[in-house]
Parts: structure tokens; C-alpha cells; sequence
């Protein structure tokens, strides 16, 4: 039945993307707790900011890694000899989409995650590998002329769906357009706080003294 090639391929990039690599690293090299520290969040930002970074940049690696991984087993398990067949693009579009809920929802911390930013990223490489690359671009740009790491990873996140959408080869799958314009709607949605500090000026900025939590 497809409902059961749809059911795996949902919980195989769930449980990829819960893994909550951030708060394992913390935990197993520096014996913390990484959502005691700074804004709890258990992504590579709060990770770097919280002292550690190679860790975040580990962080960052391995999460980036896990979006990528769902995608890619998803591809296989739409065609897998013992499940019923499904069309690739809707096995793709949902592994992307349980990945990322998967990392900000994870089942191990409680539901609750990270922002999914990194996870989104080897996602998008999975997806159109140059829209992704060029939303790491205006990342690194954004971040190096203003140091704040929200506001690169909100301006990526747009820039992605535009550019993967422009560029060749053209998306024609309804499901793959659609997870391209989801996926980045996410990730920007739950910077919704930074969002509020960086119109207020209060939103912490790499390199300065840190006011606020973010």
C-alpha cells in the first residue's frame, strides 16, 4: 500500500532529523546542558555562542548532514523493491518536510528543538543544490557586514525559494515547489522572536556584548 511507503519514509526523516546533535555534543565533550546556556536553543548558534566553536561548527556539520540524509534515503525508499512504489518527488518533498519538524520538534527533548536552519540547509543542497548554495552566500555576506546570525538565516531562507525556483533545471513537481516555499516559511517563522528584537534593536549581534537572549 502507499500509505505504508508514505508512513516510512515520514518516520525515517523524522527520527533523522530529531537527532539533537547540538545538545549531544555539549553534553558528551563539555558535560553540559546546552539549553541551560544562552537562548536554550540547541542549535550551532547557541552552541558557538555558548563558548564551543568547534562544536557549533560540528553542530552545524551534522545537522546540516541530517536534512541532506533524509532526502536522499526518501529517493530510495519511493522506488524500494519490497514497498509499494510512490512517485519521488511526493516521498522527497514529505522527507524534507518531517526532517525539518523533525529538528525543531524533536521526540527526544521533549518536542521541542532547534530552529532548523542547518537542517534546512542540507535540505535545500538535497533539493537544488545551487538555490542552496546561493542562500549560503547571502548568508556569509549578510552576516559578515551586520554579525547577526537571525538575520543572515532569515535572508537566506527567502533567497532560497526564489533562486531555486529561477534557476535551471526548471521545478515542475507541485510537491517539490510546494516544500520550497514551506520549508523557508518555517524556518523564518520561528525566528519570529529575533524578528522583534532586530526591529527593536535589541537582537544580539556577534562580537558585541550580549543584552538579550536569542
Amino acid at each position: 500500500m502507499p500509505v505504508l511507503t508514505y508512513l516510512l519514509v515520514a518516520l525515517t526523516a523524522y527520527l533523522l532529523g530529531s537527532i539533537p546533535f547540538g545538545f549531544l555534543l555539549v553534553w558528551l565533550f563539555r558535560k553540559e546542558d546546552i539549553r541551560s546556556k544562552g537562548s536554550g536553543n540547541i542549535g550551532a548558534t547557541n552552541v558557538v555562542r555558548s563558548g564551543a566553536k568547534g562544536l557549533g561548527a560540528l553542530t552545524f556539520l551534522l545537522d546540516a548532514c541530517k536534512g541532506y540524509l533524509a532526502v536522499v534515503v526518501a529517493s530510495h525508499l519511493a522506488m524500494w523493491p519490497t514497498l509499494t512504489p510512490v512517485p519521488r518527488d511526493s516521498a522527497v518533498a514529505l522527507a524534507a518536510l518531517c526532517a525539518i519538524l523533525g529538528h525543531i520538534y524533536t521526540v527526544w527533548l521533549g518536542f521541542k528543538g532547534g530552529k532548523g536552519v542547518a537542517t534546512a540547509f542540507g535540505v535545500f543542497l538535497a533539493l537544488a543544490p545551487w538555490a542552496a548554495l546561493i542562500a549560503l552566500g547571502v548568508f556569509v555576506i549578510v552576516f559578515a557586514l551586520s554579525r547577526y546570525v537571525s538575520l543572515a538565516s532569515i535572508l537566506a531562507s527567502a533567497t532560497f525559494p526564489i533562486s531555486a525556483i529561477l534557476l535551471p533545471p526548471p521545478v515542475n513537481s507541485f510537491w517539490i515547489i510546494a516544500v520550497i516555499l514551506i520549508v523557508p516559511a518555517i524556518v523564518v517563522a520561528k525566528h519570529h522572536q529575533n524578528i522583534g528584537r532586530l526591529l527593536r534593536g535589541t537582537e544580539y549581534r556577534f562580537g558585541k556584548t550580549r543584552t538579550t537572549a536569542a
